[in-house]
């Protein structure tokens, strides 16, 4: 039987999963990612770091799952978008620290590029709207601040890659400088129309063509690993960012199907199939992952924060010892007491794109206990999802097209009972969660599975996916519309100017 190994290199770990044909996992590994936070506003990642945590886990995958290194007949990775690095043709040595995607320290350029009126024209290539959140005013920040960047790139000795680009070239020895669709339209500087780095948008913001990597399909061939690395040589099959990975795990193919990934962020995406749809409620459009010649999009929305809330409680609060206690401590009380956290740690996404909002705390009461605070942080990412979920289903009656009838869960916060039932609540729609909650990593590896043959079409991964547990609303609609007005006036709270201290 063949197997397909999946890295997955994600904002708070590295994981490497050995999946069968059937998509179930035969082993896995994870490691955590050191969070590195010089000052507020700013997140950074060392990909050194990065790089050995995702090799250390692809093989104590293949080591636990048992099997012989000829049976991996593909390999695929899937990754945290946005966050950006620099480093050297030459000695494949990092320029500094990855950029994250949730670092707002980029902000005064997005100003700038507003400013300049780049604002319809991005929207209108990219689909996507002037943020820090991009990767291309974080790779403008490395040329302006790195001491010699510019004119290292200038002599073309640099290559700008997102974290796939980074494991790529690290797996291939250097020989492969590579991205795929999903992750190029992810920076800021790709047309998705015509499917390629965009000349107009690269001179508008003064990046060196050399810099880029070469774009090709999500599922193709990106070279094959070092066979140093692993003990044989692999095959890179399939590539895509994390999200898109996800609904291709999902098995969302058809227009009118969602995915909702609850990660360190929440991510929202559904499929308007080949239709470009430019939201009118605080969305964007992505490239879906592309495994044939036709391009296909979906609206999405991302939140920021979403199960890092959960980090938050444990590392800064220190209010739980593990992320899996807060479960226990939110269903200890029946509600939140009135409380309502916003965790606009790094500002607000979609749909509000508020990047000075800053976290909130309304509701409190003398009793108030940390219980209700927890329900109240768990609360915070469903109420986000539904903003998210709420703006699609807008966009899709205004384009007259499918509207949502269920929505399909994956990621490491959507284990968790509680904050399903309330997310299926808040919506009045079913939310199914798979039997593979790992669906970032199966996406990759069916990506690649798809590339090698081993599956002979979409319809045949499609039949591999299966439900797990579907949750229907309880909540009364009237009630579930009174608690998102709630959420939306402490949004509004959250989103007030900051005081002039000049």
């Amino acid at each position: 039987m063949p197997y397909l190994l999946a890295l997955d290199q994600g904002t708070s770990s590295s994981r490497g999963i050995v999946f069968d044909v059937e998509g179930r996992i035969v082993a896995s590994a994870q490691h955590e990612t050191r969070q590195i936070f010089p000052q507020a506003g700013w997140v950074e990642h060392d990909p050194i770091d990065i790089w050995k945590t995702q090799i250390s886990t692809a093989r104590e995958a293949i080591g636990k799952s048992g099997i012989g290194l000829d049976d991996i007949s593909a390999l695929g990775i899937t990754n945290q978008r946005e966050t950006t690095m620099l480093w050297r043709r030459d000695t494949g040595e990092p320029l500094g620290n990855a950029i994250v995607w949730q670092d707002r320290r980029t902000e005064p350029l997005c100003a700038r590029l507003r400013d300049q009126g780049l604002e319809t024209m991005i929207l209108e290539k990219t689909g996507l709207r002037i943020d820090a959140y991009f990767s291309a005013t974080k790779l403008q920040w490395m040329l302006e601040h790195i001491p010699d960047a510019r004119k290292l790139a200038n002599a073309g000795l640099l290559a700008f890659g997102t974290i796939d680009s980074w494991l790529i070239w690290q797996l291939t020895g250097g020989k492969v400088h590579a991205t795929d669709i999903t992750n190029a339209s992810r920076t800021m500087l790709f047309n998705v129309h015509a499917g390629q780095w965009d000349a107009e948008l690269i001179r508008a913001l003064e990046i060196p063509e050399s810099l880029l990597p070469d774009v090709l399909p999500s599922c193709g061939n990106f070279g094959a690993t070092d066979p140093a690395l692993l003990g044989r040589s692999i095959p890179i099959c399939g590539v895509a960012g994390d999200q898109q990975a996800a609904l291709f795990g999902q098995a969302c193919f058809n227009e009118g199907m969602a995915k909702n990934t609850y990660g360190t962020g929440c991510f929202a995406l559904m499929n308007t199939g080949d239709r470009f749809q430019i939201s009118l409620n605080g969305l964007i459009t992505t490239p879906v992952a592309q495994s044939g010649q036709v391009r296909r999009y979906a609206l999405e929305g991302s939140v920021f924060v979403g199960g890092a809330v959960v980090q938050w409680l444990r590392d800064g609060l220190h209010a739980i010892d593990s992320s899996p206690q807060i479960e226990a401590l939110a269903h200890s009380v029946p509600d939140s007491g009135g409380v309502v956290l916003v965790p606009a740690f790094t500002g607000l996404g979609a749909p509000y794109w508020q990047p000075d909002a800053r976290g909130t705390i309304t509701g409190l009461t003398r009793g108030t206990t940390m219980a209700h605070i927890a329900r109240a942080a768990l609360e915070s990412i469903a109420f986000q999802s539904t903003a998210l979920l709420q703006a699609m289903e807008r966009d899709a009656a205004q384009a007259g097209a499918s509207v949502l009838t269920e929505v399909r869960v994956d990621g490491g916060a959507s284990a968790n009972d509680l904050l399903m039932q309330f997310q299926a609540d808040l919506l009045g729609m079913p939310v199914v969660r798979p039997a593979v909650i790992e669906t970032t990593a199966l996406g990759a590896a069916f990506l690649a599975g798809l590339a090698c043959g081993i599956y002979k079409d979409l319809d045949a991964l499609a039949s591999l996916w299966q439900a797990d547990k579907t949750f229907l609303p309880q909540l009364d609609r009237r009630e579930a519309t009174e608690r998102m007005q709630r959420w939306e006036h402490a949004v509004s709270q959250a989103c007030l100017p900051a005081p002039d201290r000049s």
